[in-house]
């Protein structure tokens, strides 16, 4: 047999996957290593994009954090209401999964993919609401941090100092379509905390001195450019075997962001 001819096996396998995802939404995640690195906002100026290209866009959940650059994003969006539920005294705002399934949009933004719902909701996590939007042939886009893979609690623990108690499966990102790595620097990102344009004033004074310290935000990022080149190289592989290339293509280890 041909080295260029496609193994039958791999193909039939293929094929298999291909009729699976038939029908099924497709995932993008806006992916970073920590709060006000610019995944909600990238994720926003894509999708007015897409809205302008005449693609029916509807914005399913999104947590603006009172910055007036993603608020000012939404303008022109159509934004599904909340579902309010009560919770300890308190009113909390949660993602209305039925809504969404009712409109059933070509693409839907869900925020924070990581986010743990409201007691009583259908779903104990957001990425379970994500899955089932996905499963009636609705794309999502959503937002993550690196710090909320699972695969990744005991290093961030260990590197941070933080149990980070918000985690989803390694395999929720693995089987997404499109991860777009978000990126700017520590310094950067510290500076915009202090700027107020992350948290409000106290909140990132507090936050530099605890989780936001420069070391941890270095570790945090190399974490990300990790995950993200490691992504890259999956799918690099995969397309090799797609078009039956007989060996490694001339690639570099290098990653833009």
């Amino acid at each position: 047999m041909s080295q260029d001819r496609p193994n039958p096996d791999e193909l039939l396998a293929r094929v298999q996957a291909d009729e699976a995802r038939a029908g099924r939404g497709k995932l993008r995640v806006f992916f970073g290593y920590a709060a006000g690195v610019g995944k909600t906002y990238a994720m926003l100026e894509a999708a007015r994009r897409e809205q302008a290209e005449g693609v029916e866009v509807v914005v399913g959940y999104v947590e603006p954090h009172g910055r007036p650059e993603t608020e000012a994003l939404l303008q022109g969006l159509e934004v599904l209401p909340t579902r309010t539920v009560p919770y300890q005294g308190v009113t909390l705002r949660e993602f209305d999964l039925d809504a969404a399934l009712a409109r059933k949009p070509r693409l839907l933004l869900v925020d924070e993919l990581a986010h743990t719902n409201a007691e009583g909701s259908r779903h104990a996590k957001r990425w379970q609401d994500v899955e089932e939007l996905l499963a009636v042939g609705i794309d999502v886009w959503t937002t993550l941090n690196v710090q909320h893979l699972e695969s990744l609690n005991d290093v961030i623990a260990q590197v941070t100092g933080v149990i980070v108690r918000e985690t989803l499966p390694d395999a929720v990102i693995e089987r997404a379509d499109e991860i777009e790595l978000i990126d700017i620097t520590p310094d950067e990102l510290v500076e915009r905390l202090l700027a107020g344009k992350v948290y409000l004033p106290v909140q990132a004074e507090r936050a530099v001195q605890n989780f936001f310290q420069k070391s941890n935000l270095v570790a945090l990022r190399e974490l990300s450019l990790r995950e993200a080149a490691d992504r890259l190289q999956k799918d690099v592989d995969a397309a090799r075997r797609g078009r039956a290339a007989p060996g490694p293509w001339a690639t570099h280890d290098r990653l833009l962001v």
